[in-house]
């Protein structure tokens, strides 16, 4: 974990002030969602895995060029393919990450003109110095090879959800691949093996860090001291620019050869019928598969074919770095979509590291009514495994849930552990608690930390989730020094709520290498995407 030093405290207090002023900015960058309007008479607005945030200069080029407005929306991949089930869908293309999600997502046959933009494998990004020592730098490297490595506690390493986040997904299927010994396909019969579940937790055991999102999970590693992720190529990529730029050790890539998974972003029309939205659509996707934009998105890390980058990028994909352009992809067969998602059943439930879950619920008087009816609605999704079932947020029998409900102080602490009698006895306390009394964030927070000290992190998958709804009294700087002294690599994960000042939560998310949800529009949904990082 990268400790936070005491002098920083004083400079996180001053980013409280400065972040103040600057509130309305701050409830557009909760999601990343961006807009480009130049005047358009035709809007696109697409529903996008947040890999293509790094693609926006490019799609503000076009924008201004065809003057036609384009909105993106980012989301999990998860959350894309549920959209595409829906009844109606209220987007006019997407974007995922894989042609998988489409696949799983389009029963209704609705999306339409879907080309591939970009590929780029996924990958393990390990600082250069530990590569070597693993003798990982200049041979291939199996996924038997880091399972050795994982066992041996010699490697760790941030990854998003199988459940939540593609490459996560990607990454995981390629390990039950690989640990199968590369079958045709993944049948069930194969991952009721007992030997599977052994070396595929064992293996799941070495992440350190998780998130929702590939392209947090990157920023994530950036503000940390991590020793290693698994991340798209291209993401591996724009962080050792990063790293380099900042005069710290890059990462050296390593390929898995017997469980490589690729990205290959296709780019859909969802037909709702508009003929002038499909027309500006292909125009869009004619644009990004140019020559000219194609070499652009090479310039960005991503891959344009499956073989070989240009002679002018190879700059970008630097030798150096453990990157392979002579490589060629030749991915992983991806299980059929009813053993894919018993494939992610299982991650959630059987083989994950467990999540130990502190939620610091705001019970204040200005809760009452309406706000603390829909916490009792959020909490629903995910205590109740009938409904987090729905979203793949089960927990497993090693899972450990903890409530604090909190005014001016904080009011108990209730454990619930497994999946079982004591969840929804959990979620029976969530829903009989009262509104009443005043706010402070820090007591809830310093109490959720307490309690996580009596636990041995390193079996967990630890988080606190706190959520508020109004400014906050307490001392923003004794908990900070509190937070440095405790030692543990512990995000708090904020969801912003009625009144709640954005400055103090994103104090807590900068000092605890997280990040802030804003719950004013969907509380639920709120809750259901912060849970997908731990």
């Amino acid at each position: 974990m990268k400790r936070k030093s005491l002098a920083l405290v004083g400079l996180l207090l001053a980013l409280a002030l400065c972040l103040s002023a600057c509130e309305t900015a701050q409830e557009g960058a909760q999601s990343g969602d961006h807009s480009f309007h130049y005047g358009g008479s035709v809007t696109l607005r697409i529903l996008s895995g947040s890999e293509n945030q790094e693609l926006e200069s490019i799609l503000d080029a076009f924008a201004r060029q065809e003057k036609i407005n384009i909105e993106m929306v980012y989301q999990g991949s998860l959350d894309i393919m549920r959209a595409l089930q829906a009844e109606s869908v209220p987007y006019d293309a997407v974007w995922p990450a894989s042609s998988l999600w489409l696949s799983a997502g389009d029963s209704a046959y609705r999306v339409k003109h879907a080309q591939s933009i970009s590929i780029t494998p996924v990958v393990f990004g390990i600082r250069q110095s530990l590569a070597e020592e693993l003798g990982f730098v200049g041979r291939e490297v199996s996924v038997s090879d880091l399972l050795a490595a994982i066992e041996a506690g010699r490697l760790e390493f941030c990854m998003t959800s199988a459940t939540q986040s593609n490459s996560g997904c990607s990454a995981y299927i390629g390990f039950l691949y690989a640990l199968l010994g590369n079958p045709d396909a993944i049948t069930s019969e194969m991952l009721a093996s007992d030997e599977l579940k052994e070396r595929i937790t064992s293996l799941l055991s070495g992440v350190d860090r998780s998130s929702g999102s590939s392209d947090w999970l990157k920023d994530m590693f950036l503000a940390g001291d991590y020793d290693a992720m698994v991340n798209y190529e291209c993401l591996i990529i724009s962080a050792n620019q990063a790293l380099e730029a900042r005069g710290e050790e890059t990462l050296h890539v390593v390929y898995p050869y017997d469980g490589l998974s690729l990205a290959d972003s296709p780019l859909g029309y969802v037909d709702n019928g508009d003929s002038r939205k499909e027309e500006a659509f292909l125009k869009l996707q004619e644009y990004l598969l140019s020559d000219e934009v194609q070499n652009q998105i090479q310039r960005t890390g991503r891959r344009t074919g499956y073989e070989g980058v240009s002679p002018e990028n190879m700059d970008v994909f630097r030798s150096d770095w453990g990157i392979d352009t002579q490589r060629v992809l030749s991915p992983i067969n991806m299980p059929a979509t009813d053993v894919l998602f018993e494939c992610l059943n299982l991650y959630q439930t059987q083989f994950r590291k467990p999540s130990l879950t502190v939620y610091c619920l705001d019970y204040s008087g200005s809760m009452q009514g309406e706000g603390r009816a829909q916490v009792v609605e959020a909490m629903a999704q995910i205590l109740l495994q009938e409904n987090a079932r729905a979203n793949l947020l089960q927990a497993s029998e090693q899972e450990i849930n903890i409530l604090i409900p909190f005014e001016g102080h904080t009011r108990g602490v209730y454990t619930a552990s497994g999946n079982g009698a004591e969840l929804e006895a959990l979620y029976t306390r969530v829903e009989e608690e009262p509104a009443g009394g005043g706010t402070n964030i820090y007591a809830a927070a310093l109490k959720g930390l307490e309690e996580l000290a009596s636990y041995d992190l390193a079996e967990y998958t630890p988080a606190i989730i706190l959520l508020t709804d109004g400014v906050s009294g307490g001392d923003s700087g004794q908990f900070l020094q509190e937070y440095e002294s405790a030692g543990m690599d512990v995000p708090i994960f904020s969801i912003m709520f009625g009144d709640a000042d954005p400055a103090q939560l994103e104090v807590l998310a900068q000092a605890t290498n997280a990040r802030v949800f804003d719950g004013r529009e969907d509380l639920v949904g709120a809750f259901r995407s912060v849970k997908g990082y731990n």
